[in-house]
C-alpha cells in the first residue's frame, strides 16, 4: 500500500537507523536521509505520503523542510521530532502544517506507530476529498452548481463525502432550493454512476397510481393492465432511486416502502414473485419530517430508515451572496435559449434582486430572470423588467423590518394568488413549486380568497 511508504529525515545516524529499522520490521517502506537537502533532492523518487522529520538539523532545518515538502506534495502528513521541552518549536511546526510531533529520543515506539497510523488515515481522507471535489467539479461545473457562500460550499463538501458510500440520503430544504440537483450530483459521483438514476415525485400521483408506478404490475393485475410493466424500483436496479416529496407519501405506501428498504425486494402488483433489488435510495422533502412523525403523519421507523445521512439545503435568503452569481448564470442560459444578447443587469436591478427575500428560492429567481429576458428591450435587465418585484417585498436591507420566514412566505403566496385570481396552476408555475405543494401551503397558512 502506498500509505505504508515513509521518509525519515534526521542528522543523527543512531536515531535515524533505530527508527528506520523498527518501522521496516513493522511493514513500512522506509527511505532514510541525513539532511533536509538530501531528502528534497530524492523525494520525487519516493513521493511518500508520510514523513518523520527532525526539527533541528544543520543547514536546512525541519521547519523549512516541512514547508518545502508540502509544496511538492500538499497531502503529505509530517510528524516532527523535537527536543524535550521545545514546545514553541512544536507549535511552530503545527502552524506550518505538521500533523503531529514527538519528543526526542523516541522511546515509546507504540505511540509512534499509533501516530503514523492516524497520519496515514488523514492522508487517505484528504486525498479522497480532493479527488471527489475534482470529480464534483467535472460532473457539475460552474455552469450547474453556482455559489461560493459557506452554506453552499458545505453542501458541496457533503455531496463529495457521501457520494462514494452506499448509504441512504435524505435531502431536505424548502421548495426551489435544488434538491433534485443534489440527488443527481450524488448519483453522478457514486460507483453507480454508469447505471440509471430513476426519479419519481411522490406528490404527483394518487395513491393507487403511485403504488403501480413504484412496484409495477403484471398483465391483468387490474382493469386496464394490458401488459406487464416494470416499476420504478426495478428500473433503478443497480442504480439510484430518487423519491422526491417523500413527505407527501400516503401512510399505506409508507408501510410498503419500509418493507422494501428492509428486505431489498419488491413484488409487482398481481404477482407472488419477489424480485431482489440492488439500489441506493435518495429521498427529498420540503416538510419537517420530525414534526410530521410527532403529529402522526409520517412513520417514525421509515423516517429513521431514510435519515441515515441528511443534507439540508439553505434557502436563497441564507446564501444571498450567491444571488448575483445565479443571475449571471440564468442570463447566459436564456440568452442562448431565446437568442437575445443580454449581458447582465443594471445597478438598480441588481440591488433589487440582491435584497428580495425569494420565498420560491432558486427556482423563483430563475423564473424571474427568464421572464425578464423575454421582456427586456435592452442589453441589460432593468428594474422595470423585473415584474412582480418591488421594494415592499424585499427583505430587511430595504424595509428595515425582520420578519419570520414563514410570514414572508405566507404573504407572498397570498399576494401571488390574489394577483392571478386564484389560478392554482398558474400560481404554482410562477412560484416555481408543484400544485400539490401550493395546496398544502394554502391549507397550512389558512389562506382564502378574501383574507381578513
Amino acid at each position: 500500500m502506498t500509505d505504508r511508504k515513509l521518509i525519515v529525515v534526521d542528522d543523527e545516524a543512531g536515531q535515524r537507523d533505530l527508527l528506520s529499522g523498527f518501522l521496516s520490521k513493522k511493514g513500512y517502506q522506509v527511505s532514510a536521509f541525513g539532511s533536509g537537502e538530501e531528502a528534497l533532492e530524492e523525494y520525487h523518487k519516493v513521493f511518500s505520503p508520510l514523513a518523520l522529520v527532525d526539527m533541528k538539523m544543520p543547514g536546512m532545518d525541519g521547519l523549512e523542510l516541512l514547508r518545502r515538502l508540502r509544496e511538492m506534495n500538499p497531502f503529505i502528513q509530517v510528524i516532527v521530532l523535537t527536543a524535550f521541552g521545545s514546545v514553541e518549536t512544536a507549535v511552530l511546526a503545527m502552524r506550518a502544517g505538521a500533523f503531529d510531533y514527538l519528543t526526542k529520543p523516541v522511546e515509546d515506539l507504540e505511540e509512534l506507530l499509533l501516530k503514523l497510523d492516524k497520519a496515514a488515515q488523514q492522508n487517505r481522507l484528504v486525498v479522497e476529498h480532493q479527488v471527489m471535489s475534482e470529480r464534483l467539479a467535472e460532473a457539475f461545473p460552474a455552469s450547474e452548481i453556482i455559489g461560493e457562500s459557506s452554506a453552499i460550499n458545505k453542501v458541496k463538501e457533503l455531496i463529495s463525502l457521501v457520494a462514494p458510500k452506499d448509504a441512504t440520503v435524505l435531502v431536505t430544504g424548502p421548495s426551489g432550493t435544488g434538491k433534485e440537483l443534489v440527488a443527481r450530483a450524488i448519483h453522478a459521483l457514486s460507483p453507480r454512476s454508469d447505471k440509471r438514476l430513476v426519479a419519481i415525485n411522490c406528490s404527483a400521483f394518487p395513491e393507487t397510481l403511485l403504488e403501480s408506478e413504484l412496484f409495477g404490475y403484471e398483465k391483468g393485475a387490474f382493469t386496464g393492465a394490458e401488459k406487464t410493466k416494470q416499476g420504478r424500483f426495478e428500473l433503478a436496479d443497480g442504480g439510484t432511486l430518487f423519491l422526491d416529496e417523500i413527505g407527501e407519501m400516503p401512510s399505506s405506501m409508507q408501510v410498503k416502502l419500509l418493507r422494501v428498504l428492509e428486505e431489498r425486494k419488491v413484488q409487482r402488483l398481481g404477482s407472488v414473485k419477489e424480485i431482489a433489488l440492488d439500489i441506493r435510495i435518495i429521498a427529498a422533502t420540503n416538510r419537517d419530517l420530525k414534526d410530521l412523525v410527532a403529529r402522526g403523519g409520517f412513520r417514525e421507523d421509515l423516517f429513521y430508515r431514510l435519515n441515515v445521512i441528511q443534507i439540508g439545503l439553505p434557502t436563497l435568503k441564507d446564501r444571498a451572496g450567491d444571488i448575483l452569481l445565479l443571475v449571471e448564470k440564468f442570463i447566459g442560459k436564456y440568452a442562448r435559449k431565446i437568442g437575445k444578447e443580454v449581458v447582465g443587469v443594471d445597478a438598480e436591478a441588481a440591488d433589487l434582486l440582491a435584497n428580495y427575500s425569494w420565498p420560491g428560492n432558486v427556482r423563483e429567481l430563475e423564473n424571474m430572470i427568464e421572464r425578464a429576458m423575454v421582456l427586456t428591450r435592452s442589453n441589460r435587465i432593468t428594474r422595470s423588467d423585473l415584474t412582480g418585484l418591488s421594494a415592499k417585498e424585499t427583505t430587511t436591507v430595504v424595509t428595515g423590518v425582520i420578519l419570520p420566514l414563514c410570514d414572508v412566505e405566507k404573504r407572498h403566496i397570498q399576494f401571488c394568488l390574489d394577483q392571478l385570481n386564484w389560478n392554482l396552476g398558474l400560481c404554482a408555475e410562477k412560484l416555481g413549486i408543484h400544485r400539490n405543494t401550493l395546496r398544502t401551503k394554502i391549507k397550512e397558512y389558512s389562506l382564502s380568497k378574501n383574507p381578513e
